[in-house]
């Protein structure tokens, strides 16, 4: 069915295999649900939609509940790893319905901890911890894939939070799960997620003039980016030149973070990311000041401030504000520095007492790694 470069995904096109051979059609149909989903984590784009294809074909000559919510999830997976936006919430709800409604406790529970993982990143704080107590409620005792999943968002909220010791035992315990049963996807997606908490907090501490660790930030980038090129993983190959475009910025690499920039996050901004863009536009910006293009330091700056997106992250306005604050007083506009700098304290703030929620809806969840 598919060349697996996973033990899960091996395993699951064998199962696959003898489920056709012998006959089991729907047991068939419900397997490649799976592996298509697992398709979409891998970055095979292109066998899942095979694979999907498939499935909506045998939905339609004999429909099923348990395929729909096969069909659902793997298609809400879908739409968020082709493009990084929101728009797979609805897919993944009607997932969570009808899994629910046909006991497939394995697909409920892995659409709650891909939906907590979307409200973690809408900063809809009491929406992701009750994905993540359904979740966890609803995840069988040897369901180490959803088991995975709902560990490391758990883990992320809580770096979210600025509580990275009270995510370390989380991240552990996915781990556990993850490489139990072959798990690359999610374990390329901790190992990612772990390297992204670490730049953004020190870009955080750059932002605002405080100190920061810069050890090991450029190797747990390239580790990540080493383990998906040996495994076969393409789906978050967009994201791991643009951080270490950013760890070279806070390092004072500005030429190098710069030709990363040119290279990749045109595609980044193509590919979904554009609430990421007003914050790299203005890291772009600065490089190029402190290269001394200083016209084209000015246009990417006010392209900047239009890209900049009200519903993005609060420490990427955050980070923008402060780091167009710097590009401007660079540039000798006093007035236009001041405007940033002012916005940017205000934002600070605003995400201090963000992350004070997230650290108080884990407190209060009752959940402990498991």
């Amino acid at each position: 069915m598919t060349t697996p470069r996973s033990r899960l995904l091996a395993r699951t096109d064998a199962e696959l295999n003898a489920a056709l051979k012998s006959g089991e059609q729907l047991r068939a149909h419900l397997l490649r649900g799976r592996l298509a989903a697992l398709l979409v984590r891998q970055g095979e784009l292109e066998q899942a939609r095979e694979a999907l294809t498939q499935l909506h074909q045998a939905a339609f000559s004999s429909p099923n509940p348990a395929l729909a919510a096969w069909i659902n999830f793997a298609e809400g997976l879908l739409a968020y790893y082709t493009d990084f936006g929101h728009h797979a919430g609805d897919r993944l709800a009607r997932a969570v319905s009808l899994a629910h409604g046909c006991g497939q406790r394995e697909v409920e529970a892995q659409a709650h901890a891909f939906l907590a993982q979307l409200r973690l990143a809408d900063n809809q704080v009491e929406a992701c911890g009750q994905h993540l107590r359904e979740g966890f409620a609803t995840a069988a005792e040897d369901d180490a894939l959803a088991r995975a999943r709902l560990n490391m968002v758990a883990a992320m909220v809580l770096h979210q939070g600025d509580d990275a010791e009270g995510a370390s035992p989380w991240y552990a315990r996915a781990r556990q799960h993850a490489a139990a049963v072959g798990d690359d996807a999610t374990l390329s997606a901790l190992m990612h997620n772990a390297a992204q908490y670490r730049v953004a907090t020190a870009r955080r501490a750059a932002a605002q003039g405080r100190p920061f660790d810069l050890a090991g930030l450029l190797p747990g980038v390239q580790s990540f980016s080493n383990y998906d090129q040996a495994m076969g993983m393409q789906a978050l190959n967009v994201l791991s030149p643009l951080l270490k475009a950013q760890v070279l910025v806070v390092n004072g690499e500005v030429a190098e973070a710069l030709s990363l920039f040119e290279q990749h996050l045109p595609k980044a901004l193509a590919q979904g990311l554009a609430r990421m863009g007003s914050s790299l536009l203005a890291e772009t910006a600065w490089c190029r000041l402190r290269l001394g293009q200083r016209d084209a330091a000015l246009a990417q700056a006010r392209e900047s401030e239009l890209e900049l997106d009200p519903s993005c992250d609060l420490d990427d306005q955050a980070n923008t504000h402060s780091r167009l604050a710097q590009v401007f007083a660079g540039l000798d506009l006093p007035q236009d520095a001041a405007r940033h700098q002012a916005l940017a304290n205000g934002r600070w703030t605003e995400f201090r007492a963000l992350q004070a929620q997230w650290r108080a809806m884990m407190a209060e969840s009752g959940l402990q790694p498991a």
